[in-house]
């Protein structure tokens, strides 16, 4: 059987193939962005240190893209460049395991933001301040939407016009916003915890169909535990469930967009275009054998007779 890999290469750079670099190369322009963006924001909630586990959930979304990059490689792999002759029990073993090991590093995604989102409820009033001048010259820093900045004579007024203000961050009182900006910080974590655990629910789905896939060619080495799940109707169910789950990221962008978070937005959208591809890969791959079961069962007809 002609490779996967094969057939793209004799078929020379097709359509998808040139949208699926495009959509990669993208990626990789929005994971240095957020390299740089959480570095910026840490310069203001790392000031006074922290721990390990403190810098990593500062560092929370470039982690999160990473393991996801793995992972689009990992099904890629697995969905179209390998050939079904040459995904063995071992090497798809070998290859799960480093899915699993990803996933280690997004359920860590989910606990920064649930971990943030229990922040929030611990935080602070600032007593004896009516106005965000009077914080000029100290150590906190003021933030609304996600935009830090050092509280200067200079700025001070034009940052904020409330009169009261909370700590974002106790015990070390580095972070300072108004009502507004509590409300805005609170969503955006919410939104986010929804966005990472909606895309987990989106992986297990395209995890189960890949499964399914390799039971029907008899390759998978965790067959068993879909072996009593029907392959159509169970695909049905995972793909339904998947336009719900799809339907709730586009929501989550029009929020970021809503809040003027624009490359947050256009992340988004161009990690939905590399998991479609993937899910196209997987559509091909099943049409590709099913083709093949009715050749091999047209060939043994023939046969017979």
């Amino acid at each position: 059987m002609t490779s996967r890999l094969q057939r793209f290469r004799n078929s020379g750079i097709n359509l998808t193939q040139a949208v699926k670099f495009v959509v990669y190369v993208l990626l990789l322009i929005n994971f240095a962005f957020y390299i740089i963006e959480d570095w910026q924001i840490a310069q203001f909630t790392r000031a006074n240190g922290g721990t390990f586990l403190q810098w990593t959930s500062a560092f929370a979304t470039p982690i999160d893209e990473l393991a996801w990059f793995i992972l689009l490689f990992l099904f890629e792999l697995e969905t179209y460049v390998l050939d079904d002759a040459t995904l063995t029990r071992r090497r798809l073993i070998l290859m799960h395991g480093a899915r699993y090991a990803c996933y280690v590093f997004l359920a860590h995604t989910v606990y920064a933001y649930s971990a943030d989102i229990v922040k929030l409820r611990n935080v602070e009033a600032v007593e004896n301040i009516s106005s965000l001048c009077q914080m000029e010259g100290g150590e906190s820093s003021f933030t609304s939407n996600l935009n830090y900045s050092e509280i200067t004579i200079e700025n001070c007024e034009e940052l904020s016009f409330a009169s009261e203000f909370i700590y974002l961050d106790p015990p070390d009182y580095l972070i300072v916003t108004d009502a507004e900006g509590f409300v805005i910080e609170t969503e955006l974590r919410i939104v986010d915890l929804a966005e990472a655990i909606t895309w987990l629910l989106i992986l297990f789905s395209i995890e189960a169909a890949v499964m399914l896939q390799e039971r029907s060619i008899g390759i998978s080495p965790s067959s068993g535990f879909l072996s009593s799940l029907g392959s159509v109707a169970s695909l049905k169910l995972l793909n339904r469930a998947k336009v719900i789950l799809y339907c709730l990221l586009w929501v989550a962008i029009a929020y970021w967009l809503f809040r003027g978070h624009y490359v947050w937005a256009w992340d988004e959208f161009v990690w939905i275009a590399g998991f479609v591809l993937i899910e196209n890969n997987i559509s091909g791959w099943r049409e590709e054998t099913t083709e093949l079961d009715s050749l091999s069962q047209a060939i043994k007809e023939n046969n017979a007779l």
